[in-house]
């Protein structure tokens, strides 16, 4: 297992620039996502440590080596695209031993390679079957084996599962982080679905839409504690309210116009934490107790109304108006068959949350 490091990398289609500049390290033997909006350049980030499309200028180091010149065959690196890719005129088993037939390994030690990548990735009883016959989660277990027989240092998947249906889609997230977990083999994982990213990566980088890396961090420390406005909003879901930060006393309040002021946790101040500054706060949707009772014990109380009911079955989300017009979310945990308390569309609900569950943003 190696790691790659991108360093000062500029790639530009037609004159217009993707990626610019761009820095990037991603750790060996971890399972790293690569998560943006469609057209951030993530992919394009992809072909270009798997060799597809050569930079416009930059470095890219496979462990200590620079590869950024060498061909795609000679790079230990190998790709699983989102349409599979796989032959249709062959089997399960020649799909998977091409490879190594290319390389003129002997019948008998090809065999048993193919027939422990197939049970590695539970396809060992459809070894012989058609492409055809085949439902999308087992053609995407094909592609993962055709690719990982080659035993490469880095496995590149880009959107590998976004044509299965969501159920499919769960379980296959789950055999990929146990499959990497089996390998040891420094996955990049590029997709635009931030429960996929948070679901398997070790480690995660947020890419906005101008092709920069935002923030870089474990699923936890991003969503728990994302650095600016466009994170909070693209990992998850949450409420951004945008105020005057006010220090009284080394007590950090956020006064929000027409609205109210908020008491505020920070644990490190930084350079643009000062009295007077235009910040922002995220509150996640799950981080707000609601009820129609008034409730004593927390640091910040807002009054709103329910304007819309949305049920998930684990959890509801309530969409709540504000007094000064604005709608927030709300998302309570479904525990109780009866609940003793029932918000219903129009009630007056009180919102409360700990200061320690909101996080202050710059941007």
């Amino acid at each position: 297992m190696k790691s790659i490091k991108l360093e000062t990398i500029t790639k530009a289609y037609n004159n217009e620039i993707i990626i610019e500049n761009l820095n990037l390290i991603i750790p060996a033997g971890k399972f790293f996502a690569l998560l943006g909006p469609s057209g951030c350049g993530k992919t394009t980030i992809l072909r270009l440590i798997g060799g597809f499309e050569k930079v416009d200028s930059g470095t890219i180091y496979l462990g200590d080596e620079n590869i950024t010149d060498l061909a795609i065959n000679q790079r230990q690196i190998n790709t699983v695209f989102q349409n599979y890719a796989l032959f249709p005129h062959l089997n399960v088993f020649d799909n998977v031993a091409y490879s190594q037939k290319i390389k003129g390994l002997p019948e008998d030690i090809i065999e048993q390679k193919v027939l422990r990548i197939l049970k590695t990735v539970h396809l060992e009883a459809h070894i012989y079957k058609s492409i055809h016959q085949l439902s999308g989660g087992q053609k995407q277990r094909v592609a993962l084996a055709r690719a990982i027989i080659n035993e490469p240092e880095v496995l590149l998947l880009d959107e590998p599962l976004a044509a299965l249906d969501l159920k499919l889609r769960e379980r296959m997230l789950i055999e990929l982080i146990d499959l990497q977990s089996k390998l040891q083999t420094t996955f990049v994982y590029v997709t635009h679905d931030q429960f996929e990213a948070l679901t398997v990566a070790d480690q995660m980088a947020i890419m906005n839409d101008n092709g920069e890396i935002e923030q870089i961090g474990s699923p936890k420390e991003i969503y728990e504690f994302p650095i600016s406005s466009f994170v909070a909003k693209f990992v998850g879901t949450t409420n951004i309210f945008k105020g005057i930060l006010r220090i009284e006393k080394n007590n950090y309040l956020l006064e929000v116009p027409g609205l109210d002021t908020f008491s505020l946790y920070v644990a490190t101040p930084k350079p643009w934490i000062y009295d007077g500054n235009s910040v922002h706060l995220s509150l996640r949707p799950e981080k707000i107790w609601i009820s129609k009772s008034e409730v004593i014990g927390f640091s910040n109380h807002l009054i709103g109304m329910v304007e819309s009911i949305v049920y998930h079955g684990r959890s509801t989300q309530y969409n709540i108006k504000l007094t000064n017009g604005m709608v927030i979310q709300v998302f309570e945990q479904n525990e109780e068959h009866f609940p003793r308390e029932i918000i219903d569309y129009d009630s007056e609900v009180h919102l409360y949350w700990q200061k320690e569950n909101a996080v202050l943003l710059e941007r």
